[in-house]
């Protein structure tokens, strides 16, 4: 068979083959990882969830009643109910880590399938209301002037990132080959016509047949090794959903030429941007990112094109877990005595931030470094949640300086709360 959108790419000959069932034309079924469940039409009864634990799937234990109303409803745009939750069936969870187990397939989603996707977004955001108004903010002269590492010695590096989603076409987990190649062309587009610090190239993935310049090993290992470039799906969580679909097809990256900007193209969503550089000079990166969102959307705009936003759920994206914002402000911060505590994660948590490993969600730490971001992506403006982040870090890197010089910080963390919002 030719790829694309038939066979496989020859660059995915060495994977193993469960990951290759998720990178060709169909729906993954895999029964070696328990993906068994249609992604197109929904069975006439519920499968056994009795052993399930994600959102999605508790939601239709306790309320078996929504897939009875929903299996033969499908949006608008042609998305059915079982593309939105054969993830959450093909993967029972764990005890311990509560993931979505639901993605959106279009914009539709959110609206035509609102009595699951109401209860999964509240529970993945703080109880967040049916009847909720998000905030947008990306005002930069309201961010926080607090200096978050002033010595320069417990900062490695500070990013925001965020996702987007272009109106109008679908989300990558229901997307056709030919509708994946044009969000890659329009937002393409859009980014070829950034100037000034974010002017930069278009590289898509190696492998990729839908443009021309696709790069080569040796660029997709540097940008991989410096953390900039993401890889092929290999969750079955991720290819569930659909989203390995054609891989690398209508893939690829976006950076300027200072490679500090970087948006990755029809990954889980269809845009993820990012503004990074050293050190923790946070105005400068969300200033990047402000205006590059802003940029882009410009572009979108001439082309008939825009931003999915509304009020309710602010910014659009595939995983319910980034509505709102899509807002992670984070930073790879070197605390190897405050992380060694056992109630390192609970403070953090009751600082509304977050903590991941060296290598990414469910990673472990080298050397007492860790990407500490905010945890709560909607509910709060853009600035809101980097102000939170700003005086988070600030905070964490002076109880750092007090346990080095033999101090106790015991009664400070006890009442630990979020600061700056």
């Amino acid at each position: 068979m030719s790829y694309p959108p038939e066979g496989l790419s020859e660059t995915l000959k060495d994977l193993p083959e469960w990951i290759k069932l998720g990178c060709g034309n169909g729906e993954y079924i895999c029964p070696e990882k328990g993906a068994n469940f249609p992604g197109d039409v929904c069975p006439a009864e519920l499968p056994d969830l009795s052993k399930h634990n994600n959102l999605c799937a508790n939601a239709l234990k306790e309320k078996p009643e929504i897939y009875a109303k929903y299996k033969d409803v499908k949006t608008p745009g042609g998305v059915s109910l079982a593309k939105c939750i054969k993830t959450g069936i093909d993967n029972p969870g764990h005890p311990h880590i509560l993931t979505c187990g639901l993605v959106a397939g279009d914009e539709d989603c959110f609206t035509t399938f609102k009595d699951l996707f109401d209860i999964v977004v509240g529970q993945r955001n703080g109880n967040y209301a049916p009847d909720a108004k998000h905030s947008t903010d990306m005002d930069v002269s309201k961010l926080s002037k607090t200096k978050i590492d002033p010595d320069g010695k417990y900062v490695l590096t500070t990013r925001c990132r965020t996702g987007r989603s272009v109106r109008g076409l679908p989300l990558p987990p229901a997307c056709s080959f030919e509708q994946r190649r044009e969000t890659e062309r329009v937002v393409v587009k859009g980014l070829n016509r950034l100037t000034g610090e974010l002017a930069g190239k278009y590289y898509p993935l190696n492998g990729s047949k839908s443009m021309e310049g696709a790069m080569d090993t040796e660029k997709e290992e540097k940008l991989r090794k410096n953390g900039n470039l993401f890889q092929e799906p290999d969750s079955t969580l991720l290819l569930s959903s659909g989203c390995g679909r054609h891989w690398p097809d209508a893939r690829g990256i976006f950076h300027n030429d200072a490679e500090n900007f970087f948006v990755w193209v029809n990954e889980e969503d269809q845009m993820r941007i990012v503004s990074m550089e050293k050190g923790d000079n946070i105005t400068a990166i969300f200033t990047r990112f402000a205006n590059a969102t802003s940029e882009i959307q410009k572009c979108l705009k001439e082309e008939g094109y825009d931003f999915m936003h509304n009020d309710h759920l602010g910014f659009i994206l595939t995983c319910p877990s980034n509505l709102g914002t899509g807002l992670r402000a984070g930073a790879m911060v070197t605390v190897p005595k405050f992380s060694a505590r056992p109630d390192f994660k609970d403070i953090l948590k009751k600082m509304r931030l977050q903590a991941r490993g060296t290598a990414g969600v469910d990673s472990a730490s080298t050397g007492g470094t860790w990407d500490i971001s905010n945890s709560d992506r909607l509910g709060m403006s853009e600035v809101q949640l980097c102000n939170l982040f700003i005086e988070g870090i600030a905070q964490v890197i002076k109880w750092e300086k007090k346990l080095e010089a033999g101090e106790s910080i015991d009664e400070e963390v006890a009442n630990a709360k979020p600061l700056g919002i």
